[in-house]
């Protein structure tokens, strides 16, 4: 068996975050000294900036993406092509994830819908690859993993079909999660650490408390049971990511203060 070990996995989606975060946080400070719901202008600029950015680290993780594949490939043998990078998100598609996220009035959340889009191009570029070469793929959950990507990863690996890219793109990207995907061309190789066997007995075995065993309540009983196990956690992640919002929008406090 070859193993893709812990450290090569985590190095990539370090790598990949680090990308992903900086999108965001650039769209967000673009949206916290801007007045982007100005006029149609002004919203339109914003939303070249973010196209602009999601062109940017999208390059930049669909790079990635393409020597990970290139190096899991060299590892198993297989003379394959070399990985193509696929597309960045289009101007329309920023613009629809912008205008959509915009009805919230939220600014992270339009940032992070921009950080995406950029973990997007890292996902089409693994399985675009995978299509053409034939190999398998497998959700990789890692870090503060939700119950629906859980779900995902119990699926295990995976043959590509017409139906894994929904219009050239993957699916279930979300944007502040680090799972990701993982190909192989067979089960001579593995990601160390990737149980989806347990992952099978989480959604399987989740108290669905009377409810007909539906995915949709599976996936909810799951949440309960995660949030229960984490509640404290995420209480305190809450309340730190409540309090780092404050002190990010004091400055503007004190500034409208003085005028």
């Amino acid at each position: 068996m070859i193993w893709i070990s812990d450290e090569v996995w985590d190095a990539y989606i370090t790598g990949l975050r680090k990308i992903n975060q900086k999108a965001s946080q650039d769209m967000f400070k673009y949206l916290a000294t801007h007045d982007w719901a100005a006029d149609n202008a002004a919203k339109q600029a914003a939303i070249d900036y973010a196209f602009a950015l999601s062109t940017k680290y999208g390059e930049g993780a669909s790079e990635l993406a393409c020597e990970m594949y290139d190096s899991i490939m060299a590892a198993s043998g297989y003379p394959v092509y070399e990985a193509v990078p696929a597309d960045t998100a289009s101007i329309s598609e920023v613009a629809k994830a912008f205008n959509g996220t915009a009805k919230t009035g939220n600014p992270q959340i339009m940032a992070d819908a921009i950080g995406r889009l950029v973990k997007l191009a890292a996902a089409d570029t693994t399985l675009q690859n995978a299509k053409r070469d034939g190999a398998q793929f497998a959700w990789i959950p890692r870090g503060d993993t939700c119950a629906f990507c859980l779900a995902l990863a119990s699926r295990g690996w995976q043959n590509i079909s017409k139906a894994t890219l929904r219009k050239g793109h993957a699916e279930h990207i979300h944007a502040n999660c680090d799972c990701q995907y993982a190909v192989r061309m067979n089960d001579s190789m593995d990601v160390a650490g990737y149980n989806p066997e347990a992952y099978r007995r989480m959604y399987y075995d989740a108290d669905l408390d009377g409810q007909s065993p539906t995915p949709e309540h599976r996936i909810n009983a799951m949440r309960r049971q995660m949030y229960q196990h984490n509640k404290d956690e995420i209480n305190a992640q809450k309340r730190a990511a409540y309090a780092k919002r404050q002190e990010r929008n004091a400055p503007k406090a004190e500034e409208a203060d003085v005028r």
